[in-house]
């Protein structure tokens, strides 16, 4: 079997010796270039494969790599027809996704310089200038240094640049007289004198092109494009050539369509253009599923999430206190509790005005926690979380704000709790769960309602690794609210959970018989018969806590 492409982006590295599984967006090269526009700007969510596509780009086109050609395209798309402007260009790369954007901003001014010095070396050194690095190292970046005040040291040359992934450029560097700003403008220049011909800039989301558009007006947006909705990420093909190439060639007895459902319930759900046809995985999370997977047992992975993307999209989601954080928590909170969410997708922002609740959308869209559901008219669209991924990011993320928010402890301990409700001692989740319902619906005991109920459970129980939650999941019609599915089938007990929201005018007795009806019913249909070791109870909450009855 070829080895996964899991955090590896170096197009040569890949295929020089031809050992690993690759996915072929090569044919993209050809529909870049009949564009007619020869500089674009391609944004996409992290974990998408955009800095594998760079180093595509970058071989494709690079003087340097014309005796290689054979050896990396063969067995490719462009590989096999051509362009005449392949191995024509000198690569000018700048990759900025690596600045420490936590620290302030002089350490922000120096990473960036840094990095334009760096790119600009590399190029004097691939293409056999004589430069030394002493007198070098005196440019400035307000004006791409030294390399751009002498143009006639470039020549015929393809620019990729990667922008950062996280997303805290302050305005400053983008405003007028930011050194961000006086970068791109610098690249102007460049361009209108020829010195740079050709341009593919990508990132996450359009923050930088906000005060770049009267300095920078030159690039073409085709973020959004339908023709380039799957240039990164996945098809449903891709992913099931991948999985032919993997899994089911060693796992040849397994129930390959119920996996297949199960890692597009995970992975899937991108949509970057309404009328496209193919909703597109995210290609990293896809790879860690395969590199994790029991071979030797044809089991999937204990953890569905790679631990260090976890956190990485934790840190990201501290964007939501950008701009106006009450706001954003109702969107928050609208996404959670309906599902959906929308707005407007905004092409770049404008920092000089207020940030409106479409550039809050437009952001967390740009960086993959909601995606097109479908459109409506005139621009706008409705949006939805795109899989379970993500899914449990929000919930995780929303109990650590109802824990700000409130002055409570819920997330403390919730791995053990759950782990003694996989286990059969329902009692610690009950008693973590009564509380939180306690307190938050004591606070706000006329607005609170089933809706609340049921997102604060599954917050709670999206900390449970070993279970996949599935919520209001629809079972011959006939919809439980909560059911726990084991990942792993030692996990003694699966759960399910019909919740009901008791008011003060409302009759214990009544709700008590409907819910232990609906309970009856879901058991006796043929998908719910499926789950083993099922445990199933009623939740009646009020503000006076939870009771669980079991039922069955």
């Amino acid at each position: 079997m070829k080895k996964i492409i899991y955090g590896e982006s170096n197009f040569r590295k890949i295929k020089i010796n031809n050992d690993y599984l690759y996915i072929d967006k090569t044919k993209y090269i050809k529909n870049l270039e009949s564009l007619n526009e020869d500089f674009v700007i391609f944004l996409r969510p992290r974990r998408f494969g955009k800095s594998l596509f760079l180093s595509t780009l970058q071989y494709y086109y690079d003087e340097n790599s014309r005796d290689e050609f054979e050896v990396m395209f063969h067995d490719t798309y462009i590989g096999k027809k051509p362009t005449p402007l392949k191995n024509s260009y000198r690569i000018l790369f700048f990759e900025f996704s690596g600045i420490n954007t936590d620290s302030g901003m002089e350490i922000i001014y120096e990473g960036f310089k840094d990095s334009i010095k760096s790119a600009i070396y590399r190029y004097f050194y691939s293409y056999g200038y004589d430069i030394s690095r002493e007198s070098f190292a005196r440019s400035h970046p307000s004006s791409v240094g030294y390399a751009y005040e002498s143009h006639k040291l470039f020549k015929n040359s393809l620019m990729l640049i990667y922008t950062p992934t996280q997303e805290r450029w302050e305005r400053v560097l983008v405003s007028k007289g930011g050194f961000v700003r006086s970068f791109y403008e610098a690249i102007k220049g460049a361009t209108q004198t020829g010195t740079v011909q050709k341009m593919f800039i990508t990132g996450v989301t359009p923050i930088t092109l906000d005060s770049l558009s009267s300095g920078f007006n030159i690039v073409k947006h085709i973020t959004y494009r339908k023709e380039f909705n799957d240039l990164a990420g996945f098809t449903q093909k891709e992913v099931e050539y991948s999985l032919e190439e993997s899994i089911f060639r060693r796992c040849k007895d397994i129930d390959r369509d119920e996996l297949l459902e199960k890692i597009k319930t995970w992975y899937n759900g991108y949509l970057f253009n309404a009328e496209a046809e193919d909703r597109i995985y995210n290609s990293t999370l896809l790879n860690y599923f395969i590199t994790e997977y029991n071979f030797d047992k044809c089991q999937m992975p204990t953890k569905m999430l790679d631990s260090n993307v976890a956190s990485d999209y934790r840190a990201i989601m501290k964007l939501f206190n950008i701009g106006d954080s009450e706001r954003n928590y109702k969107i928050l909170q609208e996404l959670i509790e309906t599902g959906e969410v929308t707005g407007v997708i905004k092409d770049r922002y404008d920092l000089g005005r207020e940030f409106s609740t479409d550039d809050f959308i437009t952001l967390i869209y740009s960086m993959g926690f909601i995606t097109i559901k479908d459109e409506i008219f005139g621009g706008m669209h409705k949006f939805e979380i795109p899989n379970y991924v993500i899914k449990v990011l929000y919930f995780n993320y929303f109990t650590i704000e109802l824990e700000r928010r409130n002055s409570l402890k819920i997330s403390d301990d919730m791995g053990r709790l759950l782990l003694d409700l996989a286990l059969g001692d329902i009692e610690p989740f009950k008693n973590r769960l009564s509380m939180v319902i306690k307190t938050l619906s004591n606070r706000d005991h006329q607005g609170f309602n089933e809706k609340h109920f049921q997102v604060i459970a599954l917050s709670l129980l999206s900390f449970a690794e070993f279970y996949f939650t599935e919520s209001q999941p629809e079972k011959d019609r006939k919809i439980p609210d909560i059911i726990l599915s084991a990942r792993d089938e030692r996990v003694p007990n699966n759960y399910l959970f019909e919740l009901k929201w008791k008011k003060d005018k409302d009759s214990y007795n009544s709700i008590k018989e409907k819910g232990i009806e609906q309970v009856k019913g879901y058991l006796e249909l043929d998908k719910v018969k499926a789950i083993p070791k099922l445990r199933s109870y009623l939740l009646i909450g009020s503000k006076d806590g939870v009771e669980f009855l079991e039922v069955g």
